[in-house]
């Protein structure tokens, strides 16, 4: 048996203190914002208890037709794969000697755990920069200089730390694809020279500015290869920052909570903050989920400020100096004007993206549509903080189909009307058996049921005390009151486009089972939760408008020779290692793909491929490593392209523009830069296959 992998650092997370210092505000070494007991004696709960043993029933139909795909695995399988693949746009390879084993997509050679100061992919794969911070992307701009850098330039460059990536087609150009990003924030230190954290200049805060928010360029692929560039000066090409404006719609738009002196009718926001995942509408639309927001804001005053993680000091950027929207002494709202979905119509460069506030304000990690069977979006949403909550919003309108005008004005209302919901779990073992070890319990595997609270419905609150105003302003005071399950960090929520079964990452939570917070339960079964664990979830009757759901623990992350891991059940002598899982998306074979951030397994972070259905689901490989200091972000699973955003390249502590400690993606003397990669088979056939 192998000896168990090193843990690389004690700081929680695994990452360094420098991006939790310029990411999250420190967040891990602060109390945790929510402190709530959680517990609630109201109808609503009673309600949903006393409609347990039914959803019980019901949940194992649920994961039976769920699990429908399993079929691909008979008989007919070849012709049913063939069939499920055609609606993707999926086209068949030439003949070829036969495929490696493991499950389809799957099908290359894991890269090992490294330290490479580079991105590592698999054998006979090849890979290129798609484009790096501060390339110009509008016209006027002007070619990047990392000594001569202006707020000017930087807002028509693209931003800086790409996270959520997506790629739309792009109708009448052909080789050609739209790619939109996220920009999550900025870190200083490692793009300007001599910074003073203790006195940065304007300069440098309005550089900071626009390098904060979204980008939209056209991107070209190379004939023969999956190689990428970008097409600078497109029309379509955009740049959204810290000071664009923004629309707030939906059932807070105009609140007083949302009014401030600079906007009296709570409806234009300038900015959006900390934009980490996202998601691809299918009505064409990318949404994109603003995050650590807290950090920006200084002096915080208020309970509700506290519950959200702001300080009652100044911040690390000092951005209080020089606008006075982010000192909430003086402006005690602004806060509240961030931590919305925003949704970006990326194919009209005029437009005015919307801060979506019946989604609810939290800490977005991502939004990830579905549609019900009468048309209508379901977006399933986590909260990513330590013992926070995983939420769903059920849209009350029917998408139409098409991209005439009427279909598009018609679609960019969906999410304005509906219902919020928030998830309590329940596990189906005996207490005694969760013992904080990891230890499966009796039945072979960590499950259970759940349901899906209702917070509000437009301008009807479900929750006793609050307005539905507070509810979407204030949505984890809304959690806390109705009982939510607090959970390890949930990030990125996937459903899956084959099955409909949802996916949740959830990355860890080094202060679960300690005194004072929430022990642990069946769906956060492990004490100091380092590695953290991705739960499926499938809704009762395969409804996503439904207000129940079964779950169970997918993956239980960590080194396969840890005894408190586990891989669907899947042989671990036969799986790559995996700590904290973060991003994650689908291919067209149905197998979910993790980015992760924070490696404790002795690795840099990296991205994976894992089979969710048939005799190899569990199969997990690793497909690549990014460079020293960076996290994996994006990705972007295409049948003959992957994609990745790697993020905060270099940002190990003690680390300086003057000190580099990564020399990625250009070469010694050159300043490190955080950039999209994308990867391809050298033969050029699909991925995997």
């Amino acid at each position: 048996m192998r000896n168990l992998l090193p843990l690389i650092s004690s700081h929680p997370g695994g990452r360094s203190a420098l991006t939790c210092r310029f990411r999250c505000g420190d967040a891990c070494f602060k109390e945790t914002p929510n402190t709530s007991d959680n517990e609630y004696a109201g109808d609503i709960i009673a309600r949903a208890l006393s409609r347990r043993s039914m959803m019980r029933a019901a949940a194992v139909v649920t994961v039976a037709a769920a699990a429908g795909t399993a079929a691909l695995t008979g008989p007919n399988a070849p012709q049913a794969e063939a069939a499920a693949l055609a609606g993707h746009g999926h086209k068949p390879n030439p003949p070829h000697k036969p495929a490696p084993s493991g499950a389809r997509g799957l099908r290359f050679s894991p890269v090992a755990p490294n330290k490479n100061d580079k991105v590592t992919v698999p054998d006979g794969h090849s890979q290129n920069v798609v484009i790096r911070w501060g390339e110009p992307i509008l016209r006027g701009a002007p070619a990047f200089n990392p000594d001569k850098q202006s707020a000017k330039a930087q807002a028509g460059q693209f931003g800086y730390n790409n996270d959520f990536l997506s790629l739309l087609p792009l109708r009448g150009e052909r080789g050609r694809q739209v790619l939109v990003a996220n920009h999550e924030y900025t870190d200083e230190i490692l793009m300007f020279r001599g910074y003073d954290p203790a006195n940065p200049t304007r300069e440098q805060v309005e550089i900071a500015w626009a390098a904060h928010g979204l980008s939209v360029v056209v991107v070209q692929e190379e004939s023969r290869t999956g190689k990428l560039g970008a097409v600078s000066r497109h029309p379509l090409n955009r740049r959204l920052t810290a000071t664009s404006e923004f629309r707030v719609t939906g059932p807070a738009a105009g609140s007083d909570l949302l009014r401030t002196s600079a906007d009296r009718t709570g409806s234009r926001v300038l900015g959006t903050l900390n934009n980490c995942a996202g998601g691809t509408t299918p009505w064409g639309t990318t949404l994109h989920g603003e995050e650590n927001f807290n950090q920006y804001f200084a002096n915080g005053t208020t309970v509700e400020h506290k519950r959200y993680g702001i300080g009652t000091g100044a911040t690390e950027r000092k951005w209080e100096r020089f606008d006075r929207r982010f000192d909430l002494a003086k402006e005690p709202n602004e806060a509240n004007r961030f931590g919305w979905v925003v949704e970006l119509d990326p194919y009209d460069p005029d437009s005015t993206p919307r801060k979506r506030t019946a989604l609810g304000r939290f800490k977005h990690e991502a939004a990830e549509p579905r549609l019900t069977a009468d048309g209508r979006p379901v977006v399933y949403m986590g909260d990513d903080e330590k013992f926070d909550y995983l939420y769903k919003f059920v849209s009350s309108k029917r998408m139409k189909k098409g991209t005439s005008r009427a279909a598009r004005e018609h679609n960019l209302t969906l999410l304005d009307e509906g219902t919020l919901y928030v998830a309590k779990l329940t596990g189906d073992s005996p207490a005694a058996e969760i013992d904080g070890t990891g230890k499966l319990p009796t039945d072979g595997e960590f499950d259970g049921s759940g349901v899906w609270i209702p917070l509000a419905t437009g301008s009807t609150s479900h929750v006793p005390g609050m307005t539905a105003d507070e509810v979407y302003v204030y949505t984890r005071l809304a959690g806390d009151k109705v009982g939510a399950t607090k959970m390890d960090r949930p990030e990125d929520v996937e459903p899956s486009p084959r099955t409909g079964r949802v996916y949740v990452a959830l990355t860890n939570n080094s202060d679960r089972g300690k005194e004072g917070k929430a022990p642990v339960d069946e769906a956060n079964p492990r004490n100091a939760n380092k590695h953290g664990q991705i739960l499926e979830l499938a809704e009762n009757w395969d409804d996503p408008a439904g207000d129940g759901f079964a779950w169970r623990l997918f993956l239980v992350a960590g080194d396969p020779n840890d005894p408190s891991t586990y891989f669907a059940g899947f042989p671990k002598e036969r799986v790559s290692p995996i700590s904290c899982p973060d991003n994650v998306a689908f291919d067209d074979h149905g197998n979910l793909w993790i980015s992760t951030d924070g490696n404790q397994l002795g690795s840099h972070d990296g991205l994976f491929g894992v089979a969710t259905h048939g005799d190899r689901r569990g199969e997990l490989k690793q497909f690549l490593t990014v460079p020293t200091g960076a996290e994996t972000c994006g990705p972007v699973i295409q049948d003959r392209r992957v994609l990745v955003a790697v993020q905060h390249p270099g940002e190990v502590d003690g680390a300086s523009v003057e000190k580099p400690a990564s020399t990625w993606p250009d070469g010694p003397g050159k300043i490190v830069r955080p950039s999209v990669v994308a990867v391809w088979r050298k033969d050029g056939r699909d991925i995997g296959v």
